[in-house]
């Protein structure tokens, strides 16, 4: 007798349900892509117990006839495709005619459909895949799909199964999913009786994001067309005060996928801008043509395959890096005073003041400079060769309000420490440290794209003495560093000598920030690709090159700061991530002060 024997149709359903049916949320996705192949306008699902006693999914489509639905639980029965060359070009969520026979074999199943037009319907009654009934019926234009017990009948798998409220969170998830990717499609979730999600259709993305996550100025829109490849949606902003890792929404061709590709492109533009990890909160529709994308490449088809990988990444990583760069400031609220008439007024903290600037735009900046300090601007700026000299700034092609940020005007410094501005649309707060180490990166990344940056030479060499790992890390990259201005070289044990520095940073910051690079470069992963560690580097010259904290500045130099800023590519964050403005809106003072 032969080994190789034909499986039963019972155990293929079985087998193949294991694939397709791998929890309640997954019967959901595959029966509301049915829904919305089917042409439905409005779509409800209900469920018990996280899924695992009824799955309920109701559509308004245009239903089918009771041979058709008899031909629904056939295996690998479909009217999605008719021959191999359609499977060059998929433009339906389903198509493998795998989901109904695999549910129905693992489940009690229920299916109750009437096509458009016609008086009557058809229901249809299995269970562990053996058909009980079938039957005329009444009931609305559409399709009724039940899945109750889930896996009654496979034990082994049941116990797999999360918790109701797990299962349930789950659902939800991947209903939110849907709806976000067919806004003209109204979506109703149910559990339990109670009403987890309710989006009546509306027209565009924007309106059923609303409807989901409420409002959300953090988010900015990600739009660009080429090569025949469309992107839209909408992506964290860079200076965004939430959590580092929020929902990846992607889609490709309205479906929910996974992909490498598109991650690692969301990856890369995060990474030009802020050497933060995170992963940020995006909400990415991408339209490929169909010939030019495998759908065919998984069984629940959560993932897919690119004829043209690399123009798929690029186009990806440029817009969501370009709509980052136009990503605003994020906005602070007011809260009125809760100071009661009648009660003593608290005294203002000493010194809080200290150091302020308080100009006018009709006072010329020279006249306000001596009128405030009376010292001409003594002991008030970073030195001219380091801020406004060639080495970094009048980069070439660099016009101002890359960002498409308003001018500021600056009014001056709270503390010595923040710059105080404003424009017509409000006030901003700068961390003065924070935004000229913003500019000092992109003109560092900018300018070693065309050679090396100038360094000078020390006349007393100075030497470090570091742990053992932090002598390698500075000593294996001595190369790299040196395209930077550092001349690092072993000069026995654990120091190492170093001979010259980058002309943009001071002299007093040498010895901290060579001790910094050694032990960020140290905990760098060495997998990582040498542009890495080159943005590491040029971050941390960066930091130690810029204007500090509780630095006194005139008004020209907060000033050539903000103009500064304007030119660079991400204006609200510094290359570790930390916001470099804040913003309070004039809908905001003006709401404050009752004026609207």
């Amino acid at each position: 007798m032969g080994r190789i024997t034909k499986l039963p149709d019972d155990l293929a359903n079985q087998i193949a349900a294991g694939e397709v049916v791998e929890r309640p949320a997954s019967v959901i996705k595959e029966l509301v892509e049915n829904a919305i192949d089917a042409e439905a306008t409005r779509i409800t699902i209900t469920t018990e117990y996280g899924g695992k006693k009824l799955i309920r999914v109701e559509d308004d489509g245009i239903g089918m006839g009771p041979e058709d639905a008899r031909l629904s639980l056939e295996r690998h029965a479909t009217s999605k495709i008719r021959r191999a060359d359609d499977l060059g070009a998929i433009v339906t969520l389903g198509f493998r005619g795998e989901a109904l026979p695999s549910m129905a074999s693992v489940a009690h199943f229920r299916l109750r459909t009437r096509a458009r037009g016609e008086p009557g319907g058809t229901e249809i009654r299995v269970n562990a895949g053996v058909i009980e009934s079938v039957m005329e019926a009444g009931g609305p234009e559409g399709t009724l799909v039940e899945v109750a017990d889930l896996f009654y009948n496979l034990p082994a798998r049941r116990k797999f199964l999360k918790s109701d409220a797990a299962e349930s969170a789950q659902i939800s998830k991947t209903v939110t999913q849907l709806a976000l990717c067919y806004p003209r499609i109204g979506f109703v979730l149910l559990n339990a009786g109670r009403k987890v999600l309710s989006c009546p259709p509306v027209t565009s993305v924007a309106d059923r994001l609303y409807q989901l996550y409420g409002d959300r100025p953090d988010l900015v829109e990600v739009h660009r067309e080429s090569a025949g490849i469309r992107l839209h949606g909408y992506v964290a902003a860079l200076a965004e005060h939430g959590p580092t890792r929020g929902p990846q929404h992607v889609f490709v061709n309205r479906r929910i996928v996974k992909d490498k590709t598109i991650a690692h492109a969301i990856f890369d533009a995060y990474s030009v801008a802020s050497n933060k990890e995170r992963s940020p909160e995006v909400h990415l529709f991408l339209e490929v043509p169909p010939d030019r994308v495998d759908v065919n490449v998984h069984p629940t088809k959560a993932e897919v395959r690119f004829k043209e990988q690399s123009l798929v990444h690029e186009v990806v990583r440029r817009a969501v890096a370009d709509a980052l760069g136009r990503g605003p400031a994020p906005e602070l609220q007011l809260r009125p005073s809760d100071l009661v008439p009648g009660r003593p007024i608290p005294q203002a903290i000493p010194g809080v003041l200290a150091g302020g600037v308080y100009t006018s735009r009709w006072v010329g900046p020279s006249v306000q400079g001596a009128e405030v300090r009376g010292t001409g601007g003594q002991g008030t700026g970073v030195r001219s060769t380091e801020v406004q000299g060639t080495e970094v700034s009048g980069v070439e092609g660099q016009a101002p309000g890359v960002t498409g940020m308003r001018p500021l005007v600056p009014l001056g410094q709270f503390r010595d420490t923040f710059i105080i501005a404003i424009d017509d649309e409000g006030i901003a707060i700068i961390d003065q440290h924070v935004a000229h180490e913003r500019v000092l990166f992109e003109r560092i990344m900018q300018r070693l794209t065309e050679r090396p940056l100038e360094s000078q030479r020390l006349l007393v060499p100075i030497i470090l003495e570091l742990a053992p790992a932090e002598r390698e890390a500075l000593v294996s990259r001595a190369e790299a560093l040196e395209r930077f201005g550092f001349e690092v070289e072993e000069f026995g044990g654990d120091t190492v000598k170093v001979t010259a520095i980058p002309a943009v940073l001071p002299n007093h910051e040498c010895d901290s920030a060579l001790r910094d690079l050694a032990n960020d470069l140290e905990g760098l992963d060495r997998g990582l690709g040498v542009e890495e560690g080159l943005k590491r580097i040029a971050a941390l010259t960066a930091c130690h090159a810029a204007v500090k904290a509780n630095y006194p500045l005139t008004f020209e130099k907060m000033a050539h700061i903000l103009e500064e800023l304007r030119a660079t590519s991400y204006s609200t964050v510094c290359p570790h991530g930390r916001p470099v403005m804040l913003r309070i809106t004039r809908r905001e003072v003006e709401k404050n002060f009752e004026r609207i």
